[in-house]
């Protein structure tokens, strides 16, 4: 960014009537020019299939140079939201090396490269039609992010020391009682849509700040002209759709479907976390859900192991992509890697050799998705068994039928009388197909069925 100072505004601070600190934060104070041309056809939230990328693991070079180098192969599964995990200075006192220790909110951390390899990056997403947004961290710093100089800005226990964030000893608390604080974060965040033209942010741990403070920033942002913005908040908390984030994160579900596969929870319970889940959501607002994530992958393992291999994590990612929800891949998701990419992800990289058959599965179901109208907006209802997810989505005269068999058995499943008077076709292959009165799933197989 261009620092804007005005020859009296100079010498008042070379004489000392003006402090550098205060100048320093004047000229933070400027927003940038807009760089480029804002992307116009941000999706609609309903409509977007979302791919993460994490940089570290996602190339051999680690970096935005790598991201690019892949994006047709992103753009051919058919998705059309890019996240990217934090882009920042990576904090060095009493770190970890994590990502999410944030040491300057205006920088790029220069193992991914620099602002007009962002910038590349950005156009890049943009020319193949999608739209790119990129993590913010909003709840903490690293212990030696220039913030720190204003105390104030953090949380202290009772002897005047700044707290860590939780159980993270590696970032400290930020204070959400400073307005200050709170109005710098909020510019920071305008600073990245204006100088790389991003299409919005999927905020980290969002449930930490007061919902009020995102309320503040989202109501902000949106009024930048001409961008239209994404937000994805990495919460579970009903007060995120009303302070106007267009997602919330489905860790209730993932939770929920491992013990399904693992410990035989009923296929039912998925109807109680939609519930759950979706209570304050309102036009459109969604949960972004998930068979893998960084986290996961890094904690839990790959969904290869987690979900029954090849076959049982495609009937649990076709849950994820048809039911209710945006659904999210995340890197070396679609060519089935068995392994995990390790926190802080520095030393696995992804084989992309690996199983073309997986690929072609995942092109296949968000293809259909892309196409049915009915799958993205349409009504769920919910028929349900112990062993089978199994729903329709209807918009209109068109209706989707979905059965996926959810357990590592064959399982018979009484098709509801309703559906029966349906003349189905195959989602994937347009063959007519009939339905009586009870179906024989094989082990994890999967039926999309639209009328």
């Amino acid at each position: 960014m261009k620092k804007i100072i005005s020859y009296m505004a100079i010498s008042a601070m070379l004489s000392g009537i003006i402090p550098a600190t205060a100048m320093a934060q004047t000229t933070a104070d400027v927003d940038p020019s807009q760089y480029g041309k804002p992307y116009k056809n941000v999706p609609d939230r309903r409509d977007v299939s979302m791919y993460q990328v994490n940089m570290r693991s996602f190339s051999k070079e680690g970096n935005f140079k790598g991201v690019i180098a892949r994006l047709d192969s992103i753009k051919a599964l058919g998705v059309n939201v890019v996240y990217i995990l934090p882009i920042y200075p990576v904090g060095v006192l009493k770190a970890q090396g994590s990502p999410y220790a944030v040491k300057d909110y205006r920088q790029i951390n220069t193992e991914f490269g620099t602002l007009d390899d962002l910038r590349a990056l950005v156009n890049g997403v943009h020319k193949r039609k999608m739209a790119i947004i990129i993590d913010w961290v909003g709840n903490h710093t690293s212990w030696d992010n220039p913030w720190i100089v204003n105390k104030d800005w953090y949380e202290q226990d009772s002897t005047g020391n700044i707290k860590h964030a939780q159980t993270w000893r590696d970032v400290a608390q930020l204070n959400f009682k400073n307005n200050d604080m709170r109005l710098t974060m909020i510019k920071d965040m305008k600073y990245w849509v204006l100088t790389a033209n991003v299409d919005g942010f999927r905020c980290d741990y969002a449930d930490g700040p007061p919902a009020d403070f995102w309320k503040q920033a989202i109501d902000t942002l949106r009024n930048i002209p001409v961008h239209k913005l994404l937000f994805l908040a990495e919460g579970t908390r009903g007060e995120n759709f009303n302070a106007g984030f267009d997602y919330n994160f489905g860790f209730r579900f993932f939770e929920n479907l491992k013990r399904i596969y693992k410990k035989g929870k009923s296929v039912k319970s998925i109807d109680t976390i939609n519930s759950r889940d979706y209570a304050n959501a309102a036009d459109g607002q969604q949960m972004v859900r998930y068979i893998t994530n960084h986290d996961v992958n890094s904690s839990d393992g790959s969904p290869i192991p987690l979900f029954g291999g090849k076959k049982g994590s495609m009937a649990a990612f076709v849950v994820v992509a048809y039911m209710k929800s945006v659904p999210m891949i995340y890197d070396g998701q679609e060519v089935g890697t068995p392994y995990r990419l390790v926190f802080p992800f520095t030393k696995s990289k992804i084989d992309w050799t690996l199983n073309p058959d997986v690929t072609a599965e995942y092109k296949k179901v968000i293809a259909f998705r892309n196409s049915s109208e009915a799958v993205r907006r349409g009504e769920l209802i919910s028929y349900s068994s112990d062993d089978v997810c199994a729903f329709t989505k209807t918009l209109g005269a068109k209706s989707v039928f979905v059965l996926s068999n959810l357990r590592n058995t064959t399982v018979s499943y009484t098709i509801p009388s309703n559906l029966l008077t349906y003349k189905w076709k195959d989602g994937f292959t347009g063959s007519r197909s009939e339905l009586n009165g009870v179906i024989t799933l094989a082990p994890y197989q999967y039926i999309v069925l639209k009328n």
